[in-house]
């Protein structure tokens, strides 16, 4: 199982560089090692004598361009190098590099994209902050048009690293290799598609100096959670695990919460109860074995279920309907400072009322796992949190201001804590797109808060598993069989 892996963000990046300087790593040193990596990576992708141009900017991901332009020439490769604006302006450690190529440079926007076997983009990389135009957006267009294999430098040319958002145009590589850490922007849509996939190169910047900068994104994979994962003892039992109750809808509006129910208990819960309405008692009844089920007229109802303290997790929104009432039965379950996942309507019946949740939950574990249309209705009216172009600081700055764990779901979920950690979910699988898929996600959430586990860590955790469950099933999902698929993921997660 690898370990806790960190996403940097491009000014984190400069400042991973720049603490390898000043502990004894010159800079022309890093780029090398840059270099000879992209190097050894584009020489397995084509067959030896191969013609390979380098494209390459006018900033240091040019540099490193110069370096692996040195080394395939060193290794028999004809080598087209290249460059993006005026060689005497480059500048540092990019300028000792050129000065080592020995070999032509030409202009990048009369560069033979069509004669190569291979392309090295090695335009812009981390540091770019503009949008791209005139001959860089020429180049970037005839890389695309060419159809030829890709290999970006650090991240596809034009590709925001911390936003994964295209400045105008971006090179869609078939690979990239990025140095030391992965960046958020090769995770996030669309920059994920646009990158391939990533490797990571160690050029030098160690643990130590990753561990200095007190990063707070991660990729989410079981080395962020799986240390507070929920793992019964021999002498466990059904009490030591939990009791989730899932509140349900009226009597045409109930699948939703079995599914969460039956999520919960496949996950781990030692208890799951299914609180419904009096007319909707006979249709749960109906299809309920494991799940327990109890009567529950509106908050009222709500606020006695919850003077039992063995209820110590809650799961509330899915087909609750939108309307005061659920507000009312929200109010409630925040009253009762339980562990709390809210869902779906429970969000939508808050729509532009976000002020009367700020920080309502700093006094229980609460999630919230809104996906992108729910989000924006729930936050109508709060610019600061839903004009950021990047959807992780869209996230995070909902959490802060709620005091809740923040689920923003899709193809790239995000999940953000209230104290700025968050992860970027990358196991997602279209199978998922289906009615009821999020009902049985909030219900593995909430089963494993019920055991225990910390929001954030259970939020990460579910998630995953959620698309992993969905991964193994493949085509022909339906929600119904995600919690089927769960004991296997744990099998292999657990061993």
């Amino acid at each position: 199982m690898k370990e806790k892996e960190f996403l940097l963000s491009a000014n984190e990046t400069r400042r991973a560089d720049a603490l390898a300087i000043d502990a004894g790593t010159p800079g022309i040193e890093l780029m090398s090692r840059a270099g000879r990596a992209v190097a050894d990576t584009a020489t397995t992708m084509v067959s030896p004598g191969a013609r390979i141009l380098v494209l390459a900017g006018p900033g240091q991901n040019g540099g490193d361009g110069f370096v692996a332009a040195s080394r395939f020439a060193n290794e028999g490769f004809e080598v087209i190098l290249a460059l993006l604006g005026d060689r005497t302006r480059l500048r540092g450690d990019a300028a000792i590099a050129a000065t080592r190529w020995s070999g032509t440079t030409i202009s990048a926007d009369g560069a033979p994209f069509s004669e190569a076997d291979l392309i090295v983009d090695a335009l812009f990389g981390t540091g770019l902050s503009r949008e791209i135009e005139g001959e860089a957006w020429r180049v970037i267009e005839q890389v695309n048009a060419s159809h030829r294999p890709v290999v970006a430098v650090d991240l596809p040319s034009g590709i925001d690293a911390d936003t994964g958002a295209p400045h105008a145009i971006a090179v869609r590589a078939t690979r990239t290799v990025t140095f030391g850490t992965r960046k958020p922007g090769h995770l996030l849509l669309p920059g994920r598609d646009y990158a391939g996939p990533v490797e990571v190169a160690d050029i030098g910047i160690g643990a130590q100096i990753l561990a200095s900068l007190h990063a707070k994104t991660f990729a989410n994979h079981p080395g962020l959670w799986l240390s507070r994962f929920p793992k019964p003892g021999l002498a466990s039992h059904k009490y030591d695990r939990g009791h989730t109750l899932v509140v349900s809808g009226g009597a045409v509006r109930t699948g939703a919460a079995r599914m969460a129910a039956r999520a919960a208990l496949r996950i781990g819960a030692g208890l799951v109860t299914v609180a419904s309405p009096p007319e909707a008692l006979g249709v749960n009844a109906a299809h309920l074995t494991a799940i327990m089920l109890r009567g529950c007229d509106g908050p009222e109802g709500l606020a006695e279920i919850l003077k039992d303290p063995r209820f110590n997790s809650l799961i509330m929104g899915p087909a609750l309907g939108v309307h005061s009432g659920t507000r009312a039965m929200v109010t409630v379950a925040i009253q009762a400072r339980r562990s709390l996942v809210l869902d779906a309507d429970a969000l939508t019946s808050f729509e532009g009322l976000a002020s009367e949740l700020h920080q309502a939950f700093r006094s229980a574990p609460t999630v919230i796992t809104p996906h992108t249309g729910e989000f924006a209705r729930l936050f109508s009216g709060h610019s600061d949190i839903l004009d950021p172009p990047s959807k992780l600081e869209r996230t995070r700055r909902a959490a802060a201001y709620l005091g809740a764990v923040v689920v923003l779901k899709g193809a790239d979920t995000v999940i953000a804590a209230p104290d700025g950690r968050a992860a970027i979910n990358e196991n997602g699988t279209p199978h998922l797109a289906t009615a009821g898929s999020g009902d049985t996600l909030c219900g593995m959430i909430g089963g494993l808060m019920a055991q225990g586990m910390p929001a954030f860590e259970a939020a990460c955790a579910g998630v995953w598993i959620h698309a992993e469950a969905g991964a193994a099933f493949g085509p022909g999902l339906i929600a119904e069989d995600l919690p089927e698929q769960v004991p296997g993921v744990l099998r292999g997660l657990l061993g």
